[in-house]
């Protein structure tokens, strides 16, 4: 192999790991947006709402310390 090639090689390795990173961060984005609007909903009485947050909510748990120092106002029942 070629330096040149294995220069490629990694180019390409490189450019993969950025496109997969920038598609997981929006995709959390695109999460975390959806359940601000359920939360906006819930607030205005909708029930429905209250539940598709409670289940997004609970789905994610990984992210869940990120989401407390974000949103406090999420966890309103631990305080």
């Amino acid at each position: 192999m070629s330096p040149r090639s294995i220069l490629s090689g990694l180019a390409l390795f490189v450019a993969v790991l950025g496109l997969a990173s920038h598609m997981a961060r929006a995709d959390q984005e695109a999460r975390e947006a959806e359940i601000l609007g359920l939360h906006q909903l819930c607030d205005k009485g909708d029930r429905r709402a209250c539940v598709h947050f409670g289940i997004l909510l609970g789905e994610n748990r990984e992210r869940h310390e990120e989401w407390r120092k974000r949103h406090p106002e999420w966890w309103w029942w631990e305080r």
